[in-house]
């Protein structure tokens, strides 16, 4: 064997090593990756669920408002006489009273 293909057979022999040890430490590692990554999916943390929560109050306070200008809307329009928009109003009335329970109320500050 010539020196040279024997310098490059042994370069090639420790340039293999190490991606043979990656490779094991990557076969090694892989099922707790896999579990851990699994764990956290399946789990959710208090700051997720706080942020979760804070959109739904900010969705139902954003429907809460909707139907409360609509609500003043249908309510003008009653009491100038119009008999639908006195339905419509009591509809709506409804809805907010539905919805109310799921808004929390802030402290009043003295």
């Amino acid at each position: 064997m010539s020196p040279l293909r024997l310098i490059a057979v042994s370069c090639a022999a420790l340039a293999l090593q190490g991606c043979l040890a990656k490779a094991a430490v990557g076969v090694v590692t892989a099922p707790v990756r896999v579990v851990s990554k699994g764990v956290d999916l399946a789990t959710t943390s208090q700051s997720e669920a706080d942020e979760k929560r804070g959109r739904e109050i900010r969705k139902r306070e954003e429907r809460m408002g909707e139907l409360d200008r609509a609500f003043t809307k249908q309510s003008e329009r009653c009491a100038d006489g119009d008999d639908e928009a006195c339905e419509k109003a009591q509809a709506i009335r409804a809805e907010m009273k539905a919805l109310a329970p799921g808004i929390p109320v802030e402290p009043e500050e003295d």
